[in-house]
């Protein structure tokens, strides 16, 4: 999975286990952030967007994330990620994820689906076929961690408070443990910012997928008013990723959308 990729869908987080009211984000409201690698600044950019629709008569939120290389880093790998995720307004459950796009050569197309009443999660992978899979969803309602990455906001974690839960990320559920840190004072777009620092970990099974090989993720939220999760990071065995919020909106819906079936 490509690195800026694992940032978006891996950073994240801690959740009740059991189904809320989807609240995460607000109809129509869009992130956006500036993504550097190593010594590259302008390695990429990353958007989140939310909208309210109708699905089967049920309101449920679209969640649509653009991931792309930038600048010199384009140049030299060309990488283009569009994902969509329905989320069950009331229960907050994710529904189904898709993803489609590019990776240098390689075409991406695959989609996720969850089945509550089984309990199985079907994962087709039009672009590799190799990677189909079912698997099993876990005792508790998973979020998408997108959905979680925002939700830190209303946290308020204190240092030394934890969180747990199951997310979904790529292909597979992950039990996750998040960990207020510490505080810290960075220095982002908008000026210094005084933040609480968030550490999640697998500790109930081995570590597996990013956290494997010393793998570790943080993000920071900040303690003022509007609390927002203005960085992350992800650090692998060769680099480390930085995503640094550059714009944040929200822009009232006119009207409610509608998805077909």
């Amino acid at each position: 999975m490509n690195p800026v990729r694992l940032v978006l869908f891996s950073l994240i987080f801690a959740f009740p286990m059991h189904a809320e009211p989807f609240t995460a984000l607000k109809d129509g409201e869009r992130f956006r952030y500036r993504t550097s690698w190593g010594i590259f600044s302008n390695a990429g950019e990353v958007t989140i967007e939310a909208h309210r629709i109708q699905l089967d008569g049920r309101s449920v939120f679209r969640l649509r994330t653009q991931i792309a290389s930038r600048g010199f880093v384009r140049g030299v790998y060309n990488f283009d990620d569009r994902g969509e995720l329905l989320i069950d307004e009331a229960s907050g459950l994710i529904l189904s994820a898709r993803d489609e796009g590019k990776s240098g050569s390689k075409l991406l197309q695959s989609e996720t689906r969850f089945d509550y009443e089984k309990r199985i999660a079907r994962h087709v992978d039009t672009a590799r076929p190799e990677r189909n899979r079912e698997f099993p969803i876990p005792e508790g309602d998973p979020i998408d961690l997108i959905s979680a990455l925002i939700q830190t906001r209303e946290w308020n974690l204190k240092v030394g408070e934890r969180r747990s839960t199951v997310v979904y990320f790529g292909r597979d559920l992950y039990p996750i443990v998040i960990t207020a840190e510490q505080r810290e004072t960075l220095r982002t777009l908008n000026g210094q910012v005084s933040t609480t620092m968030l550490v999640p970990r697998m500790e109930s099974e081995a570590p597996r997928g990013v956290f494997k090989r010393g793998g570790e993720i943080k993000v920071w939220v900040s303690e003022s008013s509007p609390r927002q999760p203005v960085q992350m990071q992800l650090k692998l065995s060769f680099g480390t990723a930085l995503l640094t919020l550059a714009e944040h909106s929200i822009t009232p819906a006119s009207t409610t959308a509608s998805l077909a079936p």
